[in-house]
């Protein structure tokens, strides 16, 4: 099996661990999801999770666990390599990262039903 078919193995387990979930709960987190990578594109890895993190919601906190968990990381060491990683440490963890996500975002869609960025994630 490739590292893609991991990945996508992976994050499918962790996105249909979320399906019994209430809709608000699976709104936010798959709104999350399509958000993220942007994020990431224009204010950089670390300010994204750090975003994540700050929130103070459960979606964000869930998100961030199971990025996390899909790089092979907990929340606090992704948030801690990605503020203290040498320069290509932190283009290649970004790069992952972006890789993970597109994962998640798809299964946002087809899992949790969340075609893109929901007005129920501003609250």
């Amino acid at each position: 099996m490739t590292q893609r078919n991991n990945a996508a193995q992976n994050v499918y387990q962790r996105v249909s661990l979320l399906t019994n979930r209430d809709q608000t709960f699976k709104t936010r987190y798959g709104s999350l999801a399509h958000r993220l990578p942007v994020m990431i594109r224009t204010a950089g890895l670390t300010q994204a999770l750090a975003f994540l993190n700050a929130r103070g919601k459960t979606e964000g906190e869930q998100l961030l666990s199971d990025l996390a968990h899909s790089l092979g990381m907990t929340a606090e060491q992704l948030m801690t390599r990605s503020r203290t990683a040498p320069v290509l440490e932190y283009m290649r963890l970004t790069q992952q990262s972006l890789r993970v996500l597109l994962w998640y975002k798809r299964f946002a869609q087809t899992i949790l039903g969340v075609d893109g960025p929901a007005a129920a994630d501003n609250h």
